[in-house]
Parts: structure tokens; sequence; C-alpha cells
């Protein structure tokens, strides 16, 4: 008689508590595990369904004492219909050609890397991180996980998602950009090639990771609707916000 091999037990971890890089006065613990063997690709697809999101080799979620302001949110990519001014955002953006490029490090992508670090994030930090630190982020992926480009006619880089592929669509992982062309708004254009890559490929979601009804930061993601949102029964559609502040003054990082 053929007996299936037992698995392994998947171990979670949970972190020491640590400020709150969204809300202030709180505080921010996670749970996290090791994407790791030759089933990581299938744990990590479950695990994206459940809310985790990846760094590295290791899936995190937060867990932290009496908040649950951390939505996990997912953008429907076949209902999507982009607005009126996601369309006339992209317009900007017309001669930018759109590419998936291997997960791996460049000069050209840090030094982009950098001044977007120093434009937008000076104080945290990321903005030291060094050309290894980068790489790391970048190359140490137990998965399959793409650059996704976009370059002008001369080949130069203007923004840049590490973005993992799933059997259910992209997540995307963090993005950054020119921070001298804020008229473009590359962020959010990013999202939208993604969103055009899964439906390319007949794939229903775009992962966003997380977003919090108080975090500035996060509203560019709610202009992408329908925007699924994991709750206690599952997911489901989430209602938009009444007002959603115009997507040029929005950073869209995409790594929560």
């Amino acid at each position: 008689m053929n007996r299936l091999a037992p698995q392994p037990l998947q171990h979670f971890y949970r972190t020491a508590a640590l400020p709150c890089p969204y809300l202030d006065g709180r505080m921010e613990r996670k749970v996290l595990t090791e994407i790791a063997g030759p089933a990581a690709a299938s744990l990590y697809n479950g695990l994206s369904r459940a809310g985790f999101r990846r760094s590295h080799h290791l899936a995190y979620r937060p867990a932290c004492a009496g908040c649950n302001a951390c939505v996990p949110v997912r953008v429907a990519v076949g209902p999507f219909v982009a607005s009126r001014n996601l369309r006339r955002l992209a317009r900007l953006s017309d001669d930018l050609v759109t590419a998936e490029e291997p997960a791996r490090a460049t000069g050209e992508q840090y030094r982009l890397f950098s001044r977007y670090q120093r434009s937008r994030h000076a104080e945290s930090d990321m903005a030291t991180m060094t050309y290894g630190d980068y790489r790391a982020m970048v190359e140490d992926s137990p998965i399959e996980t793409r650059l996704v480009t976009m370059r002008d006619g001369a080949g130069r880089l203007h923004a840049a998602c590490l973005a993992d592929r799933l059997d259910d669509g992209w997540s995307a992982v963090y993005s950054f950009f020119e921070p001298d062309e804020p008229r473009r708004s590359l962020g959010t254009i990013l999202v939208l090639r993604l969103v055009e890559l899964a439906a390319a490929r007949s794939l229903p979601y775009v992962y966003l990771g997380y977003w919090i009804a108080d975090s500035r930061k996060m509203a560019y993601k709610t202009r992408f609707q329908p925007l699924e949102a994991l709750g206690p029964a599952g997911w489901a559609t989430m209602a938009p916000p009444p007002a959603i502040p115009d997507p040029m003054l929005l950073s869209a990082d995409a790594a929560d």
C-alpha cells in the first residue's frame, strides 16, 4: 500500500513590538514564517491569499494587539476599468515601455532606488541601504520574482516594481521611480501596468499589500476599483471611500 509521506509542520514566529511606521502612537508586531523548500511557491501562494506579504525568504503578516488597521487588498483584474483620471495619467507615460526583467540587481537600478529614497523617504532605514542591501532585496527570493520596468525610447530606467508571480496573479513587493517626474505619477502607473500584465495572462488579481484607512500614503490603492479586501469572512469587494486624493500627490511604494 502506498502511503503519503508526512508533511513537515510550518513554524510561525511573532516579532517583538516596535513603533508602528504608519500610525503614530501605536506598536507593531508581525507573525512570520520562512518560505523554503521544494514547495516554497505553493506555500507562498496560499499565504498570499491569507493576507501575508514577502520580504526576502520570509512571509509576514501584522499581528498587533488591539489593532486591525492593516487590511490586505488586491485588485480584481477582470472587472477592473480605469477611471477617467487614471486614463489621463496613463497618457502622460505613453512614451514609456513596460518589460518584465529578471530579478537581478544592477547599478542603474540602485542609483534610481537611492534617488527615490533620498527624495521620498530620507528618514527611513531604506535610505541608507547599500548596494549589497539592495541586491539582497531584489535577488533573495525563493519564488518566481521579476522586475517590472518602465523605460523611455533611449532605454533609460524611469520606474521599477519588484513583483512576485503567483498562481493567481502578481504581488507587488516594492516600487521605486524617478522622483523628479511627479506629474507622471509613476507609482500609480506601475500598478496599472501590473494590472495590464495580469490581464494579458488571464490572471485574476494584483495584490497590493495592506491598506490603512488613516494612512494618507495608502490612499492611492483605493483608486483601483473593484478593490477586494480580506476580512473575517474572506475576500470581498471593498466600497471605495467617498473622496480619493489626486494620485499625483501620492507615493505608491507597494511595499506594505
